[in-house]
């Protein structure tokens, strides 16, 4: 880790999500912040879902098995750390355990999601609010181009209109999100894992994010 990070980084924000559709780079994001926070790191498990490549196939007839097992999943493994440390004042994960209902009113019928309500009140763990929430943005064209060039198996299927239902399912979800600072980044023509630059920016402006609501836009003789 560069003095630089070190000088940036000092002291963390505490308790970090980051947040973003499909092909954001939010995992990969999560995966740095960790490394330069030096603490705990916490990721979604999209590989160890059954349904998740026939849900890209079969949409309708897949969304509510999909939905279920991802919400088991969090839930075991927040309810897992809640256990043990969850309080721990230093962590980064790459989902927020209410961003689960987002995908539900977008992918479940009426009975599907009611169903799923209730299923969700039952099993959502009493877990601390995040002392931050990075919220990265980019088109759905820009979305499916970086899913079609990581070229993940189960990713092949997805569509650009499903992409964009989801990016307009989670700008209505964080328009009104209020329970932690927020911090809502264009990720559009920025590269957060591969430069340094770019990276560095966005670190300088956590130390600026205390409580409300953030934008933080590249300029544009800094984009990639």
């Amino acid at each position: 880790m560069s003095a630089e990070v070190q000088n940036l980084l000092a002291p963390s924000p505490g308790y970090v999500v980051v947040e973003g559709p499909i092909g954001v780079g939010k995992t990969s994001l999560a995966r740095r912040l960790a490394d330069s926070f030096e603490c705990e790191l916490l990721l979604e498990r999209p590989a160890e879902n059954p349904f998740l490549e026939r849900f890209y196939q079969s949409p309708r007839q897949y969304a509510l098995p999909t939905q279920l097992f991802f919400l088991f999943q969090r839930a075991r493994q927040l309810e897992q750390l809640r256990q043990t440390d969850m309080f721990s004042p230093r962590r980064v994960s790459d989902f927020l355990l209410e961003k689960d209902m987002l995908f539900a009113e977008s992918n479940l019928e009426d009975d599907e999601l009611y169903l799923y309500e209730q299923v969700f009140k039952q099993l959502s763990p009493n877990v601390p609010q995040p002392d931050l929430v990075i919220y990265l943005q980019a088109p759905a064209e820009i979305l499916i181009q970086r899913v079609r060039r990581r070229g993940i198996d189960f990713e092949r299927n997805i569509e650009t209109e499903y992409l964009e239902r989801l990016c307009d399912a989670y700008a209505r979800f964080f328009f009104s999100y209020k329970e932690s600072p927020l911090l809502m980044v264009n990720a559009r023509d920025i590269n957060l894992v591969d430069s340094d630059d770019d990276y560095n920016a966005l670190l300088d402006y956590l130390t600026r994010v205390k409580n409300g609501r953030h934008f933080l836009n590249p300029l544009p003789e800094r984009r990639i």
